[in-house]
């Protein structure tokens, strides 16, 4: 018999379907990690598994770590199916426990909607762009701004093919907190150098994005 905890309780299940069940594309999660490494590999493993069981529209499927990610587990959010799926480039790395959980449901709702959720300013300026970009946000499972940023820089990699946005879970890996010298939560980097304290607006985002390429 087995002494796992629930993923979620009956009013958060109750709840998600009025987020998952409507969009408009079917969604692929993919967990890089390993079940007996950690317990929050494990974790990550059981979520997008209770996920794709409960709700028709995802697919999930656990691979091995990859030596080009420092932290694991790692979740991608993929458009499409498993025969036919487009990598639009966003990554949750850590278990997205507490408010980060809300963090997850944006990554799926701003992949599924193609960025969509962006102004309308934003969708223009970042469809001239030809660099590459990398933003990573480094928050907390206590970080109850931390969607608030996840939300614009999610919906901008599902927009953009040249973005890619990693949303980091800071209290699970110090060390990441460490390399970019961050003392509060929720911090941004664009590209490893720009920087970005708290919440700001696209517009911000954007500007510091052109500082970057």
């Amino acid at each position: 018999m087995s002494d796992e905890q629930p993923v979620f309780d009956e009013q958060t299940w109750a709840q998600l379907p009025a987020f998952i069940e409507h969009l408009p594309e079917p969604l692929y999660l993919i967990v890089w990690g390993d079940e007996a490494a950690s317990q929050q590999e494990k974790e990550a493993m059981r979520l997008c598994r209770a996920l794709a069981e409960r709700f028709e529209n995802l697919q999930f499927r656990s691979l091995p770590q990859r030596i080009n990610y420092p932290y694991w587990p790692v979740i991608g959010v993929m458009r499409g199916t498993p025969e036919a799926y487009d990598d639009v480039g966003v990554r949750l790395v850590g278990l997205p426990a507490g408010y980060q959980m809300t963090s997850f449901i944006t990554a799926m709702q701003a992949v599924a909607f193609q960025g969509s959720a962006l102004e309308a300013k934003t969708r223009i300026q970042l469809h001239g762009l030809q660099q590459e970009v990398k933003l990573e946000l480094i928050t907390a499972v206590s970080n109850e701004s931390g969607p608030l940023m996840a939300q614009p820089i999610f919906n901008m990699a599902a927009f953009s093919p040249h973005i890619r946005a990693y949303l980091i879970m800071g209290d699970m890996f110090p060390q990441a907190a460490w390399k970019y010298s961050v003392f509060g939560y929720p911090h941004l980097t664009v590209n490893g150098r720009v920087h970005i304290q708290g919440v700001v607006s696209e517009e911000v985002i954007v500007q510091h994005i052109a500082r970057a390429v």
